[in-house]
């Protein structure tokens, strides 16, 4: 069967949730923000419902339980962060480079991630199962690719599907200097980092389309509900010797 074209494609309903792992809090300006804008308006000028969110914005428990309230925390606005995040059918996981790796608020949002995990979607499989992840890192010092890896295994291994050329960033030159928004700093015309961030929208809607249309990450051999029943999709006796 011939692979859908994206002419044929409607992102119209698709959402897409971003998450600005910068350090600063709003209205700061946020160079991971500025090329975030760029993936942004093509996915909105293609009807992609599109949302931002600041983690360091919102009162979030350190921890890798899906409510922190449960475990000593007086409050933790994770639950209620997590209910946009099932309804998205596109994660971005966005964040500047520090001392050559991701931001401890990227690593927050990764930890609390995985903290719903283990929860199932309509099939039984893993919640994550047909949602589509990639990555965007900004900083002036390098590490992208260091730091793209890490968020791209951390989304596959919870259970996302990651597109082609998933990823896309901006440093300048090696030590202290501009970041991408400041002036003179090239980011904004850099040809590669807009070519990337291109590249990695149009992946990002192309496979969230066609799992769509597909009604989802195909169930079959991968659904944890029926292992814990008994089922064991051909995996071999394991008393076989």
């Amino acid at each position: 069967m011939d692979t859908p074209q994206w002419q044929d494609a409607d992102y119209t309903g698709l959402r897409a949730m971003f998450f600005n792992c910068t350090l600063k809090r709003s209205p700061e300006t946020s160079h991971t923000q500025g090329l975030i804008d760029v993936s942004t308006a093509i996915m909105e000028k293609h009807g992609v419902e599109v949302e931002v969110l600041r983690p360091i914005d919102h009162d979030i428990a350190t921890g890798v339980y899906p409510d922190m309230t449960e475990h000593g925390w007086e409050s933790d606005a994770w639950p209620e962060i997590f209910e946009r995040v099932r309804a998205s059918d596109i994660l971005v996981i966005a964040g500047p480079i520090w001392l050559g790796d991701n931001s401890s608020v990227t690593k927050q949002v990764i930890e609390r991630l995985y903290a719903m995990s283990a929860m199932k979607n309509g099939r039984g499989q893993y919640i994550y199962y047909g949602k589509v992840g990639g990555t965007i890192i900004t900083g002036n010092e390098d590490g992208i690719k260091h730091c793209a890896s890490n968020i791209l295994y951390s989304l596959q291994h919870l259970g996302c599907s990651i597109p082609p050329n998933a990823d896309a960033g901006w440093i300048g030159e090696a030590g202290p200097g501009p970041s991408y928004l400041d002036p003179n700093s090239g980011g904004p015309q850099n040809e590669f980092t807009q070519r990337n961030t291109t590249f990695m929208t149009w992946n990002l809607m192309h496979l969230a389309w066609m799992l769509r249309k597909a009604g989802g990450f195909p169930a079959g051999g991968n659904e944890r509900t029926k292992w814990d029943q008994g089922a064991n999709f051909d995996h071999p006796n394991p008393e076989y010797r």
